[in-house]
């Protein structure tokens, strides 16, 4: 069975990403295009479906499949060394990120948003440092 929730996780973990990669993307074109009211209006919709239809079902499915191989594997925790415990403070903070895009999102489909293209820009690279930091942990097992 942990296998499967490991196989389960990773498909999930790859959803997610998809949204904290695009969605961040979207409030570039957002920010960058407000005087045009019928593109923002189709980036409202599409910023609304990527994160509510996609990026909290694999959010709460990724979450719930860590926990789950944690639970089915509770000495991984005691006895891995402190990789596990920094792989935890990343996803911890991607937690953040994830929660910060939604609240984001909610501004910009308020018109009440008045970050730039080019922090939005800065913004979308936050996932990827987070990955890179994430799997660095998991298969280097630096400490």
């Amino acid at each position: 069975m942990y296998e499967w929730v490991i196989w389960f996780h990773i498909i999930s973990m790859v959803s997610w990403f998809a949204v904290l990669f695009y969605l961040p993307r979207l409030f570039v074109y957002h920010a960058e295009n407000s005087q045009n009211e019928g593109f923002i209006e189709v980036v409202k919709v599409m910023e609304y479906k990527i994160y509510q239809y996609i990026g909290v079902p694999a959010f709460w499915a990724t979450l719930l499949s860590g926990l789950t191989l944690i639970y089915l594997y509770p000495t991984n925790i005691f006895s891995s060394g402190g990789w596990f415990h920094a792989k935890l403070a990343f996803v911890v903070i991607l937690i953040v990120y994830f929660f910060s895009l939604g609240v984001m999102r909610k501004k910009l489909e308020h018109d009440r948003c008045k970050k730039s293209g080019k922090f939005f820009r800065f913004y979308n690279e936050v996932p990827t440092i987070l990955l890179l930091l994430i799997v660095a942990m998991v298969i280097v097992k630096p400490f």
